[in-house]
């Protein structure tokens, strides 16, 4: 398969809050980046407009329902089902960068999950991550990190 799940997740799935990210940690952002670039990436309306504007070196997938929502610069998918049915067997990796729904669609059709597992939670949370059965993956540390007093680890989920 050719699509992958990249997100910060608190330690009860927070994802985000108030149409941004709940946990804001540089090193995750570095980690996020490094993982990204040259690689299309594959998210909602909502994380498009939370977004500073276009990343960088990335190919840009929007899930919308109407197409006159997203930059001509960008690709507007109006068809989910179409659309994983045109990339799935790509050799690319396409990342899907959020959000919560995008996240819940996505997850069956991800090979890879690529998670900063964020030691910290937040009670305003009102967006998370879906739930998953780790048994089905094999997880790969990748990496720990500190910033402001915020522990983490990033870790990469391959279905078995």
């Amino acid at each position: 398969m050719s699509f992958s799940l990249i997100a910060a997740v608190g330690q009860n799935n927070e994802l985000g809050k108030k149409g941004g990210l709940v946990f804001k940690i540089p090193g995750d952002l570095k980690f996020f980046k490094e993982t990204t670039v040259g690689h299309p990436v594959f998210m909602g309306l909502n994380t498009w407009r939370s977004l500073p504007g276009k990343l960088p070196k990335r190919e840009h997938y929007v899930l919308t329902m109407d197409a006159s929502e997203v930059p001509d610069d960008l690709h507007a998918v109006t068809d989910l089902d179409a659309f994983i049915a045109e990339h799935k067997d790509e050799a690319e990796e396409y990342f899907v960068i959020g959000g919560g729904m995008v996240y819940k669609q996505m997850l069956p059709h991800c090979s890879k999950l690529y998670l900063t597992e964020v030691n910290a939670s937040d009670p305003e949370a009102d967006t998370f991550f879906p739930e998953f059965d780790k048994t089905n993956y094999v997880e790969t540390v990748l990496g720990h990190g500190e910033d402001d007093g915020i522990t983490y680890d990033h870790v990469l989920y391959e279905r078995r």
